[in-house]
């Protein structure tokens, strides 16, 4: 189980546009370059954050791309699923036949982490992870790679 380049890509890009919109619409080629992103890639990303209306276009000269919400009411769960991004711990994709057409005997253990993971993602807005980036500390996102310590808040 992992969240693919499709998730991934999605959220940088927005992270990127989110921290630049300030000063007008961000075009695909900037986040492009900035991300190391194919633009052709964007192009199909942005396409599925238009029509959940993420984010909104504008055309012609100083055209991109701007927000279409505040970053506060945009989550990263938003986001990885208006790309068509699952995130699903199961064998079975929920469907509870992953054993002959049966349920698996860890069916609720990876049921219970599909849940906690869009919990987990339903709750940290992409102002949060702009904040986050620019230095500020945030409560929701978490430094675990020194499992032997307690949580603290990141600061970088």
């Amino acid at each position: 189980m992992r969240l693919t380049t499709k998730g991934r890509f999605a959220v940088t890009a927005m992270v990127d546009l989110s921290m630049r919109q300030t000063r007008g619409p961000v075009t695909l080629s900037a986040i492009s370059e900035r991300q190391h992103i194919s633009l052709s890639y964007l192009e199909q990303l942005f396409g599925k954050l238009r029509r959940a209306k993420l984010v909104s276009s504008v055309r012609g000269p100083g055209g991109g791309y701007c927000l279409a919400r505040p970053t506060s009411g945009i989550t990263v769960a938003d986001i990885i699923a208006a790309v068509d991004e699952p995130i699903d711990a199961t064998q079975c994709g929920g469907k509870e036949n992953c054993d002959d057409d049966r349920r698996c005997i860890t069916h609720d253990l990876w049921a219970t982490l599909n849940e906690k993971m869009n919990d987990y993602l339903s709750s940290v807005s992409l102002a949060d992870v702009v904040s986050h980036q620019q230095g500020k500390p945030v409560q929701v996102i978490k430094d675990f790679r020194g499992r032997d310590r307690e949580p603290e808040k990141v600061a970088a």
